[in-house]
């Protein structure tokens, strides 16, 4: 049965090492008949929340800007993937950001029920994503029914495009087909 898969890409840098994983993974869950839609942070305006808790009530954030929609379309998704890199241990700002401002799905009737978790680092250690599993983990435990159903990591990647010399890319893929 066919899927509405999001990915969401948070990385601000060009080419960057996560966006690639993303773009992989994309690749596998379409080839395996899922419909996807990729949505890059990259050019998008999304303010800070401000704890207004309006969303609560009228189910939609009273900021204008482009987290109104791409929270539509994470609550109209099967599927969200997320791909960040980590930064200082943690998920990007951007990917954190997005994650307050959705905010609005909570208690409302959202359709996603697995969520999937892109990482990248300079650092090599495997155990570099933690701080982010526990953060998005969070998250998740605010939506009744919804789970994260797998990640990957690659390490060792400084500059742009080092992920494409890893074997994560295929890894990347191969779990975007899983779905």
């Amino acid at each position: 049965m066919s899927k509405n898969v999001l990915v969401i890409s948070t990385s601000l840098r060009k080419h960057s090492n996560s966006e690639i994983l993303a773009e992989a993974f994309a690749d596998g869950a379409k080839e395996n008949g899922n419909n996807v839609e990729f949505i890059s942070l990259k050019e998008k305006k999304i303010a800070y929340c401000r704890g207004c808790l309006a969303c609560q009530r009228t189910k939609r954030c009273t900021i204008e800007d482009d987290a109104i929609e791409i929270t539509e379309k994470m609550k109209n998704a099967d599927v969200i993937v997320f791909a960040t890199p980590i930064y200082y241990y943690g998920m990007s700002g951007q990917m954190k950001t997005l994650l307050d401002r959705a905010n609005s799905l909570y208690d409302d009737n959202y359709h996603f029920r697995e969520i999937y978790l892109i990482t990248t680092a300079a650092d090599e250690d495997d155990s570099a994503p933690e701080r982010t599993l526990v953060a998005l983990g969070g998250w998740i435990a605010c939506f009744n029914g919804v789970e994260l159903k797998d990640s990957i990591f690659c390490g060792g990647c400084n500059e742009p495009g080092d992920a494409k010399e890893s074997g994560a890319v295929r890894d990347a893929f191969d779990m975007g087909c899983t779905i």
